[in-house]
């Protein structure tokens, strides 16, 4: 009998919101596959069948988490290069500042230390993936004559550290605050002001851009409202 691939997705889909809810609650250590497969609805082998051991749906979820975050840098046709800055910022926002996205970064973070692999498989997947990226889309506006800088992967970790290392620094440190208490627009609009200023050819243009698109908010938080309805966390 043939699998229907629809079913299959969802089965897979359901999987790695198992899995997704078991690692940030137990760890790694203490997340079970028996748990997940019960939580999934799904038999043991069913799980084994679709990933293999414990480490290989670890990696799966952490692919999956950043698989849409790139969209906005993929796009160099048609888009300004402030718009795009300022599309993925909003959506890199939505997704990082999730709390369920918080508590799976803690649980890899205490679990480093134990688990030295966690952290490689977590860097590799999410943070590295993602500086990739964003050193590709900087590379083609230097080459664009858009940006100008010696070291592309310095300037693509400035840019990725100024939008939102404090509201991602305090989310980690005091969940009960908001997305709207930590005033995301405001970081990520900044951030990008601040890296304009250092590394566009033409600042003054760009900046002055940047300042009408900010001026729309009901089109920043159109962005927000769009990538969280189509970007889960997880596999739904």
């Amino acid at each position: 009998m043939t699998k229907q691939p629809g079913k299959s997705a969802a089965k897979r889909g359901r999987i790695l919101d198992a899995a997704f809810e078991i690692f940030a609650a137990r760890g790694f250590s203490g997340a079970s596959m028996d748990e997940i497969a019960k939580l999934a609805e799904v038999s043991k082998p069913t799980l084994y069948t679709y990933f293999g051991d414990k480490e290989g749906l670890f990696t799966a979820l952490l692919d999956l988490q950043k698989a849409d975050l790139l969209i906005p840098f993929e796009r160099t046709e048609g888009h300004d290069m402030v718009e795009t800055m300022l599309d993925f910022g909003m959506k890199y926002a939505v997704f990082a500042l999730d709390p369920k996205v918080i508590a799976f970064g803690r649980m890899v973070i205490s679990e480093a230390g134990r688990f030295p692999g966690i952290g490689r498989l977590y860097l590799e997947a999410g943070p590295d993936r993602a500086l990739n990226g964003i050193v590709r889309y900087m590379d083609a506006m230097r080459e664009r004559g858009r940006l100008a800088f010696d070291d592309h992967e310095l300037a693509a970790d400035d840019f990725w550290s100024l939008i939102l290392s404090t509201p991602r620094g305090k989310a980690h440190l005091r969940p009960e605050l908001t997305f709207e208490e930590l005033q995301p627009e405001r970081h990520v609009i900044n951030g990008i002001r601040v890296f304009l200023k250092a590394y566009s050819t033409n600042a003054e243009a760009d900046l002055a851009l940047l300042g009408r698109l900010s001026e729309d908010q009901s089109r920043i938080k159109f962005i927000g409202r769009e990538h969280e309805r189509t970007g889960k966390p997880a596999g739904g």
